[in-house]
């Protein structure tokens, strides 16, 4: 059965604990990284402590630890793909990128958008967790994924589209500090709840408008095939995280593949000038003072990866709040 783990910060004391019903049970023994807590839960179950700790009289930080690895997909639910004018029946490929493990903030930190950053954008994903080393080729299937998938978590991958486009930076665009808000939980899996990765809702709302909501039912490429993939690449660890994907609905307007191509004709700053302009005509891109708010579970409510509440803050002027550890 899945349960929810959080890391928290209670009298100076960094915890893992396993929430249940507005409390935290205190995981028995000390796990400084998220690799250490996913090998433990992974072999001896949660053993916990005799008291609980109200939730509200802790400070919650990411589940994900800034040692691990931070793999980002791009491009990999299907109407998000349709929009961006990509055909995702003909997508043989993952697009996989990488965010700085220095980006990663507690769920519910402020956001800093720096003072270079015009167009910042929000990303709603399903973060998945690996169990164990993965060191060579390996094929991952549905039958054996609970061998390789620890757990889930929220990501939101905020991402400034003025650097990331015009500059061709994924990594740079996506990691500045603050753009990786991961947690609360971390929805620790068993074998019997892998097939619910398939079937969870993500909602991404700002300032309470609806502006993502979709199913990993329409992912392009699930985590089995994503890992395989990746597998053929480089090594993974406990503990690393893979967001899987945004749906539908960021701000980002991406032309027209008729568009696109004549763009492709024109001189190169005329071309990011144009670009630019467009991105200025769009509302929804975030400013000081909104609030995103992030949210994935299973229609059943078996699974709840809990809410995250990001609040948008100008460069120089994050509260402590903000900056608190990760």
């Amino acid at each position: 059965m899945a349960f929810n783990v959080v890391r928290y910060r209670h009298d100076d004391r960094e915890h893992w604990g396993v929430v249940r019903a507005g409390t935290i049970t205190p995981l028995v023994g000390q796990f400084p990284t998220t690799g250490d807590v996913v090998r433990h839960l992974s072999t001896s179950g949660p053993v916990v402590a005799a008291d609980a700790v109200d939730a509200a009289r802790v400070t919650i930080l990411s589940p994900i630890t800034r040692n691990q690895q931070f793999v980002c997909l791009g491009a990999n639910y299907r109407q998000h793909m349709i929009e961006s004018g990509m055909d995702p029946d003909v997508k043989s490929f993952n697009m996989v990128f990488t965010k700085a493990p220095s980006c990663i903030v507690p769920a519910d930190s402020d956001v800093v958008r720096p003072r270079r950053v015009r167009f910042l954008d929000y990303e709603i994903e399903l973060g998945i967790v690996v169990r164990r080393d993965i060191t060579a080729e390996t094929v991952v299937t549905d039958a054996n994924l609970p061998e390789f998938v620890a757990g889930a978590v929220i990501v939101n991958d905020y991402s400034a589209r003025d650097v990331q486009i015009p500059q061709m930076q994924f990594y740079k665009g996506k990691s500045f500090r603050t753009f990786g808000p991961v947690g609360p939980y971390l929805c620790m899996l068993e074998a019997r709840d892998m097939p619910a990765l398939g079937d969870l809702r993500l909602t991404l709302t700002v300032n309470g408008e609806v502006r993502q909501r979709d199913s990993t039912r329409n992912l392009v490429y699930g985590p089995a095939e994503t890992l395989t993939e990746l597998s053929g690449v480089h090594d993974l660890h406990p503990g690393d995280l893979i967001a899987t994907g945004t749906p539908a609905g960021c701000a980002l307007s991406i032309p027209s593949p008729t568009m696109q191509r004549l763009a492709a004709l024109l001189p190169e700053r005329m071309r990011w000038d144009a670009f630019m302009r467009v991105q200025a005509s769009r509302p929804g891109y975030l400013k000081p003072g909104d609030v995103v708010e992030a949210s994935i579970r299973s229609d059943d409510g078996a699974i709840d990866l809990g809410v995250q509440r990001n609040r948008i803050v100008e460069e120089g002027r994050e509260s402590a709040a903000g900056r608190r550890p990760a």
